[in-house]
């Protein structure tokens, strides 16, 4: 954990002094590169599927449901 918090304090440090050197032009593109970059990277990754296990559970468990589940490859 320590680690981890190392790693991205010197990222986040590193990201930062990139920035500081770079104009407002600059910037501009690279902000308008990124905005392009995550929708590329949305329809790559898709959205999950969800199981017809997972869709039954979902909702008991935040209703409080301490049943028995049922059974893998049952149908409720």
């Amino acid at each position: 954990m320590l680690l981890r918090l190392a790693y991205l304090a010197m990222t986040n440090t590193f990201a930062l002094l990139r920035l500081l050197p770079m104009g407002s032009r600059e910037k501009d593109i690279e902000i308008l590169a990124l905005r392009h970059q995550l929708p590329v990277l949305q329809r790559q990754v898709g959205k999950p599927g969800f199981s017809t296990g997972i869709r039954i559970r979902r909702p008991s468990v935040s209703r409080g449901y301490t049943g028995p589940w049922p059974l893998r490859g049952t149908r409720a």
